[in-house]
């Protein structure tokens, strides 16, 4: 399957699974309250299923697969029957009216749980949070190649996408936290990582890059897949060898050449690179050459090397893997933290401290999901949890046409004793459909901008 196929695909499955639960929710509750449900659809347009059942709802699958509905029978919709006035919506308690609302954003909620034990039970394969290489702020630290990253500010580390989130959050804040680190040796050792002194500018989207920290996963081996002709290794250094050594400082990974070679370059002269050719140990000796950046201007110093093996990823050396029982208080823990964190990050958007280009679209979701599921059905399960609990949040924002903003009308109905007018709702209709709109092409914008970054790097 393409990319492009596969993006589309599995986006659709992941959208018909959270529509599907978040419209069940208030299909549900709405019955139990009395209410009578005309329609249950997920997709919009055309029906290309659908049935009736002895209730009269008609459940029904529709072309257009970007969300879903339930219809009530509701005055506010069109005539109602004498017979049937007591299951109409409008004709509720505001208090029935509230939890029909709520009834979906709590479906997704419920489900992100579930999805969540489930993918403990399975066991989601990960990387560990091992240092790869440190560079800058993490240099600083005094974090070293094999560092593994236990805890952060005393919060237990797992992964590196733990860590990464938690260093985030904290880089956003310009907060210095403490880490608890595990050496290559086996010993134990506390440093603080000053992300206070990160620049105001930094790269929200690179966390990593912007501390200086690239993870052991991420190295790439010291092996030579390119030698640019004319360049200071051409004719002494072959594709295929392996550097192991620069002026008798050793390399551990192709990202120690560069930091290595303009070190050397500033000091002048010749010096020996190590290198293994074939299982055969040899020095060569040769000097760097001087280079311009054409984009930049900025000077450095190049042995004209490129990487063998880019873009293959390296394999999990971890795996999150719970009890059926373990797993039920990790799925709760692990729910609140990212209800923590993304109401955290709404907040920080909202005073201007974190970027807007966090926001994501659906052109980068359907990346995502994609991808996620090409890594197995623990990590496709964990994409659907945060994509649950994501949809969650928004529809409880109090943005009218969401379920936030008919929840924050009821809420005005039960301090004033008496439902807004019918020209006050349909205003806020119009301020919460300019407001999606709005963050609908900021999302957009945000898409498009990474993929011309892909394209052009």
């Amino acid at each position: 399957m393409s990319e492009v196929l596969g993006s589309i695909w599995w986006m659709i499955v992941a959208l018909g699974v959270l529509v599907t639960f978040h419209e069940f929710g208030h299909y549900w509750v709405a019955r139990r309250c009395g209410v009578k449900v005309l329609r249950f659809s997920v997709g919009f347009g055309k029906p290309l299923w659908s049935r009736r059942d002895r209730h009269g709802t008609e459940f029904a699958v529709a072309a257009i697969p970007l969300g879903g509905y339930v219809k009530m029978l509701d005055e506010a919709e069109g005539d109602v029957p004498a017979a049937q006035l007591d299951q109409a919506f409008n004709r509720k308690s505001v208090w029935q009216r509230i939890a029909v609302v709520a009834a979906g954003p709590l479906a997704n909620l419920v489900l992100c749980v579930a999805l969540l034990w489930v993918m403990f039970v399975i066991g989601r394969p990960d990387y560990s949070a091992t240092v790869g290489r440190a560079t800058g702020l993490a240099a600083q630290a005094q974090l070293q190649r094999g560092d593994r990253i236990e805890a952060i500010d005393g919060a237990q580390v797992h992964t590196s996408l733990d860590a990464l989130q938690t260093l985030t959050i904290a880089a956003i804040d310009r907060r210095d936290i403490t880490l608890n680190l595990v050496g290559i040796d086996g010993s134990e050792r506390e440093r603080t990582l000053a992300l206070s002194r990160l620049p105001a500018d930094f790269n929200q989207e690179n966390v990593s890059a912007a501390i200086g920290l690239v993870w052991n996963h991420q190295t790439l081996p010291a092996t030579i897949g390119k030698i640019r002709p004319g360049s200071a290794a051409a004719g002494i250094l072959e594709v295929g060898d392996t550097v192991t050594a620069i002026d008798g400082q050793p390399v551990h990974s192709f990202g120690d050449i560069g930091p290595l070679v303009q070190e050397w370059g500033h000091r002048g002269g010749l010096a020996m690179v190590e290198v293994d050719r074939k299982g055969e140990r040899r020095a060569l000796e040769l000097a760097p050459k001087r280079q311009r950046d054409e984009a930049t201007g900025q000077v450095y110093w190049a042995l004209g090397l490129e990487p063998a093996g880019s873009g293959v990823p390296a394999e999990f050396d971890t795996t999150q893997q719970l009890g059926p029982i373990a797993a039920i208080p990790a799925a709760f823990q692990q729910t609140g933290k990212m209800v923590t964190d993304s109401l955290g990050m709404i907040r920080r958007m909202l005073t201007r401290d974190a970027s807007s280009k966090n926001i994501s679209g659906p052109l980068t979701i359907a990346q995502v999901a994609n991808d996620s599921a090409k890594q197995g059905l623990a990590w496709f399960l964990f994409f659907l949890a945060l994509m649950s609990l994501s949809l969650a949040i928004i529809n409880l924002l109090p943005i009218p046409v969401l379920d936030g903003g008919h929840l924050l009308y009821y809420l005005i109905e039960l301090v004033k004793g008496s439902p807004l007018s019918e020209r006050h709702m349909v205003a806020g209709q119009y301020v919460g459909l300019a407001a999606l709109a709005g963050l609908m092409g900021l999302a957009f914008y945000n898409d498009i901008l990474r993929l011309m970054t892909r394209l052009v790097t």
